[in-house]
Protein backbone atom coordinates (compact mmCIF):
# COMPACT_ATOMS: atom_id res chain seq x y z
CA UNK A 1 0.00 0.00 0.00
CA UNK A 2 3.03 2.24 0.29
CA UNK A 3 2.71 2.98 -3.43
CA UNK A 4 -0.78 4.36 -2.83
CA UNK A 5 0.45 7.06 -0.53
CA UNK A 6 0.96 10.33 -2.36
CA UNK A 7 4.48 11.68 -2.57
CA UNK A 8 4.34 14.87 -0.52
CA UNK A 9 7.03 17.50 -0.84
CA UNK A 10 8.49 18.21 2.59
CA UNK A 11 7.71 21.62 4.03
CA UNK A 12 11.34 22.60 4.03
CA UNK A 13 12.20 21.69 0.43
CA UNK A 14 14.79 24.17 -0.87
CA UNK A 15 14.59 23.98 -4.63
CA UNK A 16 17.14 26.58 -5.64
CA UNK A 17 20.72 25.37 -6.04
CA UNK A 18 22.11 28.64 -4.81
CA UNK A 19 20.19 28.35 -1.54
CA UNK A 20 21.58 24.87 -1.05
CA UNK A 21 25.11 26.03 -1.72
CA UNK A 22 24.75 28.92 0.68
CA UNK A 23 23.13 26.84 3.39
CA UNK A 24 25.86 24.21 3.12
CA UNK A 25 28.49 26.91 3.26
CA UNK A 26 26.86 28.41 6.35
CA UNK A 27 26.90 25.02 8.07
CA UNK A 28 30.52 24.42 7.10
CA UNK A 29 31.54 27.85 8.34
CA UNK A 30 29.78 27.23 11.62
CA UNK A 31 31.70 23.97 12.00
CA UNK A 32 34.93 25.75 11.17
CA UNK A 33 34.22 28.47 13.74
CA UNK A 34 33.63 25.81 16.39
CA UNK A 35 36.85 24.01 15.47
CA UNK A 36 39.12 27.08 15.30
CA UNK A 37 42.43 26.46 17.06
CA UNK A 38 43.79 28.79 19.73
CA UNK A 39 46.32 30.21 17.26
CA UNK A 40 45.00 29.85 13.70
CA UNK A 41 48.05 31.66 12.34
CA UNK A 42 50.54 29.11 13.67
CA UNK A 43 52.49 27.46 10.83
CA UNK A 44 52.46 23.66 11.11
CA UNK A 45 54.10 22.57 7.85
CA UNK A 46 55.77 24.41 5.00
CA UNK A 47 55.56 22.94 1.51
CA UNK A 48 58.17 24.70 -0.58
CA UNK A 49 57.44 28.34 0.14
CA UNK A 50 53.78 27.66 1.07
CA UNK A 51 52.95 27.59 4.79
CA UNK A 52 50.10 25.47 6.14
CA UNK A 53 48.60 26.96 9.28
CA UNK A 54 46.39 25.63 12.05
CA UNK A 55 43.58 27.77 10.70
CA UNK A 56 43.89 26.22 7.26
CA UNK A 57 43.79 22.72 8.76
CA UNK A 58 40.65 23.56 10.70
CA UNK A 59 39.04 24.89 7.53
CA UNK A 60 40.08 21.83 5.55
CA UNK A 61 38.52 19.54 8.16
CA UNK A 62 35.09 20.90 7.23
CA UNK A 63 35.68 20.18 3.54
CA UNK A 64 36.88 16.58 3.65
CA UNK A 65 34.99 13.73 2.02
CA UNK A 66 31.95 12.61 4.06
CA UNK A 67 33.73 9.35 4.91
CA UNK A 68 36.08 11.32 7.18
CA UNK A 69 33.30 13.08 9.10
CA UNK A 70 33.05 10.43 11.80
CA UNK A 71 36.76 10.00 12.36
CA UNK A 72 38.14 10.81 15.80
CA UNK A 73 39.43 14.41 15.96
CA UNK A 74 43.12 13.43 15.85
CA UNK A 75 42.66 11.21 12.79
CA UNK A 76 40.51 13.84 11.06
CA UNK A 77 43.23 16.44 11.65
CA UNK A 78 45.89 14.16 10.15
CA UNK A 79 43.66 13.43 7.13
CA UNK A 80 43.12 17.16 6.61
CA UNK A 81 46.82 17.95 6.91
CA UNK A 82 47.74 15.16 4.50
CA UNK A 83 45.22 16.47 1.97
CA UNK A 84 46.59 20.01 2.34
CA UNK A 85 50.16 18.83 1.70
CA UNK A 86 48.94 17.16 -1.51
CA UNK A 87 47.09 20.33 -2.52
CA UNK A 88 50.01 22.67 -1.83
CA UNK A 89 52.47 20.37 -3.61
CA UNK A 90 50.49 20.32 -6.84
CA UNK A 91 49.47 23.98 -6.52
CA UNK A 92 53.16 24.93 -6.41
CA UNK A 93 53.76 22.91 -9.57
CA UNK A 94 50.77 24.54 -11.23
CA UNK A 95 52.10 28.01 -10.43
CA UNK A 96 55.51 27.07 -11.79
CA UNK A 97 53.80 26.05 -15.03
CA UNK A 98 51.86 29.37 -14.97
CA UNK A 99 48.50 27.60 -14.99
CA UNK A 100 47.24 30.35 -12.68
CA UNK A 101 47.78 32.81 -15.54
CA UNK A 102 45.54 31.06 -18.06
CA UNK A 103 42.14 32.59 -18.97
CA UNK A 104 40.27 29.45 -17.90
CA UNK A 105 41.87 29.47 -14.46
CA UNK A 106 41.25 33.19 -13.97
CA UNK A 107 37.62 32.77 -14.99
CA UNK A 108 37.16 29.94 -12.51
CA UNK A 109 38.83 31.90 -9.72
CA UNK A 110 36.49 34.83 -10.35
CA UNK A 111 33.50 32.50 -10.17
CA UNK A 112 34.77 30.99 -6.91
CA UNK A 113 35.39 34.47 -5.48
CA UNK A 114 31.88 35.64 -6.30
CA UNK A 115 30.33 32.44 -4.98
CA UNK A 116 32.27 32.83 -1.73
CA UNK A 117 31.04 36.42 -1.42
CA UNK A 118 27.48 35.28 -2.16
CA UNK A 119 27.71 32.63 0.56
CA UNK A 120 29.30 34.97 3.08
CA UNK A 121 26.58 37.58 2.48
CA UNK A 122 23.88 34.90 2.82
CA UNK A 123 25.39 33.69 6.07
CA UNK A 124 25.52 37.18 7.56
CA UNK A 125 22.18 38.49 6.34
CA UNK A 126 20.06 35.32 6.46
CA UNK A 127 21.47 32.23 8.15
CA UNK A 128 23.00 34.00 11.16
CA UNK A 129 20.17 36.55 11.34
CA UNK A 130 17.39 34.00 11.95
CA UNK A 131 16.98 33.56 15.70
CA UNK A 132 15.43 30.72 17.67
CA UNK A 133 12.63 33.14 18.51
CA UNK A 134 11.95 33.67 14.80
CA UNK A 135 11.69 29.92 14.26
CA UNK A 136 9.41 29.40 17.28
CA UNK A 137 7.14 32.27 16.20
CA UNK A 138 6.72 30.75 12.74
CA UNK A 139 5.99 27.34 14.26
CA UNK A 140 3.38 28.80 16.62
CA UNK A 141 1.72 30.72 13.80
CA UNK A 142 1.54 28.10 11.07
CA UNK A 143 1.93 24.67 12.68
CA UNK A 144 0.85 24.70 16.31
CA UNK A 145 -2.12 26.97 15.53
CA UNK A 146 -3.23 25.08 12.41
CA UNK A 147 -6.83 23.80 12.51
CA UNK A 148 -7.02 20.27 13.86
CA UNK A 149 -7.65 17.55 11.30
CA UNK A 150 -8.69 13.96 11.85
CA UNK A 151 -6.78 10.90 10.83
CA UNK A 152 -8.01 7.34 10.50
CA UNK A 153 -6.54 3.94 11.22
CA UNK A 154 -7.59 1.62 8.42
CA UNK A 155 -7.07 -1.88 7.10
CA UNK A 156 -7.71 -2.89 3.51
CA UNK A 157 -7.80 -5.82 1.12
CA UNK A 158 -6.69 -5.16 -2.46
CA UNK A 159 -7.73 -7.44 -5.34
CA UNK A 160 -7.74 -7.17 -9.12
CA UNK A 161 -11.47 -7.38 -9.91
CA UNK A 162 -14.74 -6.06 -8.56
CA UNK A 163 -16.10 -9.61 -8.40
CA UNK A 164 -13.26 -10.70 -6.11
CA UNK A 165 -13.91 -7.73 -3.82
CA UNK A 166 -17.65 -8.47 -3.70
CA UNK A 167 -16.92 -12.09 -2.76
CA UNK A 168 -14.70 -10.89 0.10
CA UNK A 169 -17.44 -8.58 1.39
CA UNK A 170 -19.86 -11.52 1.44
CA UNK A 171 -17.37 -13.52 3.52
CA UNK A 172 -17.06 -10.60 5.93
CA UNK A 173 -20.83 -10.37 6.18
CA UNK A 174 -20.83 -14.05 7.11
CA UNK A 175 -18.42 -13.38 9.98
CA UNK A 176 -14.99 -14.01 8.44
CA UNK A 177 -11.97 -12.28 9.98
CA UNK A 178 -10.88 -9.21 8.01
CA UNK A 179 -7.23 -9.76 8.92
CA UNK A 180 -7.29 -13.43 7.92
CA UNK A 181 -8.88 -12.59 4.56
CA UNK A 182 -6.31 -9.88 3.96
CA UNK A 183 -3.46 -12.32 4.56
CA UNK A 184 -4.98 -14.83 2.16
CA UNK A 185 -6.53 -12.65 -0.55
CA UNK A 186 -4.89 -9.22 -0.65
CA UNK A 187 -2.29 -8.45 -3.32
CA UNK A 188 -0.95 -5.45 -1.42
CA UNK A 189 2.25 -5.36 0.59
CA UNK A 190 0.24 -4.84 3.78
CA UNK A 191 -1.28 -8.31 3.46
CA UNK A 192 1.29 -9.85 5.83
CA UNK A 193 0.06 -7.43 8.53
CA UNK A 194 -3.57 -8.29 7.92
CA UNK A 195 -4.02 -5.27 5.67
CA UNK A 196 -3.01 -2.78 8.37
CA UNK A 197 -2.18 0.65 6.93
CA UNK A 198 -1.76 2.46 10.23
CA UNK A 199 -2.96 6.02 10.71
CA UNK A 200 -3.15 8.49 7.82
CA UNK A 201 -4.57 11.94 7.36
CA UNK A 202 -6.03 13.99 4.49
CA UNK A 203 -3.92 14.06 1.34
CA UNK A 204 -1.90 10.93 2.12
CA UNK A 205 -3.93 8.46 0.08
CA UNK A 206 -5.39 8.56 -3.41
CA UNK A 207 -8.71 10.48 -3.38
CA UNK A 208 -11.12 7.58 -3.91
CA UNK A 209 -9.56 5.54 -1.12
CA UNK A 210 -9.33 8.51 1.23
CA UNK A 211 -13.00 9.50 0.80
CA UNK A 212 -14.23 5.97 1.42
CA UNK A 213 -12.07 5.56 4.52
CA UNK A 214 -13.07 8.89 6.07
CA UNK A 215 -16.76 8.25 5.37
CA UNK A 216 -16.73 4.95 7.29
CA UNK A 217 -17.71 4.70 10.94
CA UNK A 218 -15.22 3.16 13.34
CA UNK A 219 -15.56 -0.63 13.30
CA UNK A 220 -17.25 -0.80 9.90
CA UNK A 221 -16.07 -1.84 6.45
CA UNK A 222 -17.10 -0.77 2.96
CA UNK A 223 -20.34 -2.39 1.77
CA UNK A 224 -19.34 -1.79 -1.85
CA UNK A 225 -15.88 -2.27 -3.37
CA UNK A 226 -13.82 0.89 -3.86
CA UNK A 227 -11.97 1.27 -7.16
CA UNK A 228 -8.66 3.12 -7.49
CA UNK A 229 -5.84 3.05 -10.00
CA UNK A 230 -4.38 0.12 -8.04
CA UNK A 231 -7.41 -2.17 -8.22
CA UNK A 232 -10.45 -2.88 -6.04
CA UNK A 233 -10.40 -2.35 -2.29
CA UNK A 234 -12.36 -3.47 0.73
CA UNK A 235 -11.64 -1.04 3.55
CA UNK A 236 -12.15 -1.30 7.29
CA UNK A 237 -11.70 1.60 9.75
CA UNK A 238 -10.71 0.68 13.29
CA UNK A 239 -10.10 4.13 14.79
CA UNK A 240 -10.32 7.88 14.22
CA UNK A 241 -8.51 10.56 16.18
CA UNK A 242 -7.50 14.22 15.98
CA UNK A 243 -4.10 14.57 14.34
CA UNK A 244 -1.70 16.32 16.66
CA UNK A 245 0.76 18.87 15.26
CA UNK A 246 4.38 17.71 15.29
CA UNK A 247 6.41 18.77 18.30
CA UNK A 248 8.54 21.88 17.83
CA UNK A 249 11.83 20.01 18.39
CA UNK A 250 10.99 17.59 15.56
CA UNK A 251 10.33 20.25 12.92
CA UNK A 252 12.36 23.25 14.01
CA UNK A 253 15.13 22.55 11.49
CA UNK A 254 12.55 22.34 8.68
CA UNK A 255 10.92 25.58 9.81
CA UNK A 256 14.31 27.28 9.92
CA UNK A 257 15.01 26.09 6.37
CA UNK A 258 11.70 27.56 5.19
CA UNK A 259 12.59 30.90 6.76
CA UNK A 260 16.05 30.78 5.19
CA UNK A 261 14.58 30.08 1.76
CA UNK A 262 12.02 32.89 2.03
CA UNK A 263 14.52 35.45 3.28
CA UNK A 264 17.06 34.40 0.68
CA UNK A 265 14.56 34.90 -2.13
CA UNK A 266 13.60 38.31 -0.72
CA UNK A 267 17.28 39.25 -0.42
CA UNK A 268 18.01 38.25 -4.02
CA UNK A 269 14.95 39.97 -5.43
CA UNK A 270 15.80 43.22 -3.66
CA UNK A 271 19.42 43.02 -4.80
CA UNK A 272 18.45 42.37 -8.41
CA UNK A 273 16.11 45.39 -8.42
CA UNK A 274 19.18 47.53 -7.83
CA UNK A 275 21.16 45.89 -10.64
CA UNK A 276 20.86 46.43 -14.38
CA UNK A 277 20.46 42.93 -15.81
CA UNK A 278 20.64 42.70 -19.60
CA UNK A 279 20.28 39.53 -21.70
CA UNK A 280 21.83 39.20 -25.14
CA UNK A 281 19.24 36.56 -26.10
CA UNK A 282 15.51 37.36 -25.58
CA UNK A 283 14.63 33.67 -25.67
CA UNK A 284 17.12 32.95 -22.89
CA UNK A 285 15.72 35.84 -20.85
CA UNK A 286 12.22 34.44 -21.17
CA UNK A 287 13.36 30.94 -20.23
CA UNK A 288 15.13 32.17 -17.10
CA UNK A 289 12.18 34.32 -16.01
CA UNK A 290 9.73 31.49 -16.65
CA UNK A 291 11.87 29.10 -14.62
CA UNK A 292 12.35 31.47 -11.67
CA UNK A 293 9.01 33.26 -11.73
CA UNK A 294 10.76 36.59 -12.14
CA UNK A 295 8.89 39.56 -13.60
Amino acid sequence: MSSMRKTLLPLAAVAMLSVGLAAAHAQDTAKADAAKPADPGKVVVTVGDSPITEGEIALAETDLDPQFANLPPDQRRIAALSALIDIHSLANKAEADKIDQTPDFKQRMEFLRERALHNAYFKEKVADAITDADVKARYDKEIAAAPAVNEVHAYHILVKTKEEAEAIIKKLDAGASFEDLAKKESTDGSAADGGDLGYFGPGQMVPEFEKAAFDLKVGSYTEQPVQTQFGWHVIKVVDKRPKQPPAFDKVKDQVRSVLMRERYIELVQNAQKEEKIEYSDPALEKAVKDATGAQ
